[in-house]
């Protein structure tokens, strides 16, 4: 029962977390090309400030269920796979990405800096990548 609730919160956070960043590159990103530069970046500010609140909160929760399922499921590290060792690894390395997006050039961003949008893009442009090489290998796991 914990395992299968652990395991949904964890899906459920990393489908939030990596298909909002599918969305806002693939989708959001190309359809503002229809907008003014002030109107573009006016729309960039409110949904990074709306999404990266909900990553706040899927963030540490995929995080957090994942150490449950390493050691509910697998008993730690030793009993688990490389497999799960990489998804460890990619999952913090995420998590350190968002944290550092965050408070670099989110922050930049929000301070009026257009520069900071290209790399915001940049690394979440990388983070999605770790996103989806992760859940490749979840499938796979």
């Amino acid at each position: 029962m914990i395992q299968g609730v652990l395991e949904a919160i964890h899906v459920l956070g990393a489908v939030v977390w990596v298909g909002g960043m599918a969305f806002a590159l693939l989708v959001l990103r190309p359809s503002l090309a229809v907008l003014e530069p002030p109107q573009r970046m006016a729309l960039h500010l409110q949904v990074f400030r709306r999404f990266f609140l909900i990553v706040w909160h899927a963030m540490p929760l995929v995080l957090l269920t994942g150490y449950g399922l390493l050691f509910f499921r697998f008993g730690g590290f030793a009993g688990a796979g490389p497999g799960v060792g990489v998804m460890h690894l990619l999952g913090l390395i995420m998590a350190a990405l968002f944290v550092g997006i965050f408070f670099l050039p989110w922050k930049k961003l929000r301070a009026g800096d257009r520069a900071a949008l290209d790399v915001v893009r940049k690394l979440i442009t990388l983070n999605l990548l770790l996103g989806l090489v992760t859940i490749a290998i979840a499938a796979y796991h």
